[in-house]
């Protein structure tokens, strides 16, 4: 069952081609043409960063994903609300995620 929060993200990602997305560990896995690149939980989005990435999300304040106190996954960071809200900054900060 989708939620409001994810139909958002996907609807912002409409000219994506290929985005889907999976239930996973209580979130939800984005996909684009079978590749991982984020995760949506608890009404919050996280891209896959490089070492060339990652700087604008700390930049920002933004903080890695951490689904609980023992558990945090380095390579994610939330993605601000600003590039959120606009479907093709989203869709930039989407590619530099999936990019090599």
């Amino acid at each position: 069952m989708e939620t409001g929060f994810q139909q958002f993200v996907l609807d912002q990602l409409y000219d994506m081609p290929g985005v889907t997305c999976r239930a996973m560990f209580g979130g939800y896995g984005l996909y684009q043409n079978g590749r991982f690149f984020g995760i949506i939980y608890k009404s919050r989005l996280y891209f896959k960063t490089h070492d060339w990435t990652k700087e604008h999300y700390v930049q920002q304040g933004m903080n890695p994903f951490r689904p609980n106190r023992s558990q945090m996954l380095k390579n994610y960071y939330e993605v601000p609300a600003d590039v959120i809200e606009d479907p093709d900054r989203l869709i930039s900060w989407a590619q530099e995620a999936i990019a090599l």
